[in-house]
């Protein structure tokens, strides 16, 4: 599996990871399904998986995902010491809704109870905040996140859906090593707006959450002539060529499509041989 370095941490992680939110939402399959899904994906050489603690049917349910995911690393048969976890809190389920929430005192509580689900032993990897609340600054915040790097709960911390001048404001808080952001075919404002620009320009990993749009729009990939052509062409699924792609785009680029079927990582891994030319890919930025 080729790799690349997380942000500027000198840590190394696989160019492709694991986007773990399908294993644990109210749709999602049987444990050990999951737990079969993480297995070859650590077989096949991902040593980068994203997830979060609101990952979970509802708030009775919170956390769920970070403990599936520990159950995995800790019945591996292998060695998993490589591997890097990144998390987010920040968000709430009330319900199975979606809603924000950067309350210092919540996000204290979330950081040490994510700390445990991931197994208590080691500060979290990566701990990213998942969405800016606007009844709290950046700063009131990721102060959490800084006193959490301080008492050793959390290695390196991220944003998630975060504007330029926000990250700016983050960094003056806390070293930041990565930003997750939504990028797919369907949605292509990082190039727009400066993210990419400045991830790429400072060291920053890039994140690209629902690589293929979501579960409404992934169906829709074979509708784009660019890539079905590209992906009969060079004998591989448009999932392939979409996370190619999006590889194409730039260097600090890390796609972490979601997974929920041992065949969905199989093909994932595939995406890191797809080789796309300047041609291929203004194609595909032509139809989208």
């Amino acid at each position: 599996m080729e790799t690349k370095q997380l942000g500027n941490t000198g840590v190394c992680v696989s160019a492709i990871g694991l986007g773990a939110m399908p294993m644990s939402l109210s749709d999602r399959p049987p444990e050990s399904q999951s737990i079969d899904v993480i297995y070859r994906a650590l077989d096949l050489g991902i040593t980068f998986i994203d997830t979060a603690d609101s990952y979970c049917k509802d708030e009775s349910d919170k956390h769920h995902s970070e403990r599936l995911i520990h159950k995995a690393l800790q019945t591996y048969n292998g060695d998993v010491s490589h591997v890097v976890v990144a998390t987010k809190g920040g968000l709430m389920r009330p319900n199975g809704n979606w809603t924000r929430n950067g309350n210092p005192q919540h996000l204290r509580e979330t950081i040490r109870i994510s700390f445990e689900a991931l197994g208590g032993e080691k500060p979290i990897d990566v701990w990213q905040y998942h969405a800016p609340d606007p009844d709290y600054t950046i700063e009131e915040s990721l102060a959490p996140a800084k006193e959490a790097v301080e008492e050793g709960l959390i290695r390196f911390v991220g944003v998630s859906n975060f504007s330029v001048e926000q990250i700016k404001r983050a960094r003056d808080v806390v070293d930041i090593v990565s930003v997750q952001n939504q990028y797919n075919p369907w949605y292509r404002q990082p190039e727009f707006d400066g993210v990419l620009e400045y991830c790429e320009n400072n060291g920053l990993t890039f994140l690209p959450w629902s690589p293929f749009g979501g579960s409404r729009r992934h169906q829709g990939l074979q509708d784009f002539p660019a890539i079905a052509k590209l992906a009969k062409e060079k004998g591989v699924s448009v999932y392939s060529i979409v996370l190619a792609w999006l590889r194409s785009k730039s260097p600090c680029i890390l796609p972490i499509p979601g997974a929920s079927k041992i065949s969905s990582i199989e093909d994932t891994v595939h995406a890191v041989d797809v080789k796309l030319s300047d041609e291929e890919v203004q194609g595909i930025d032509r139809q989208t």
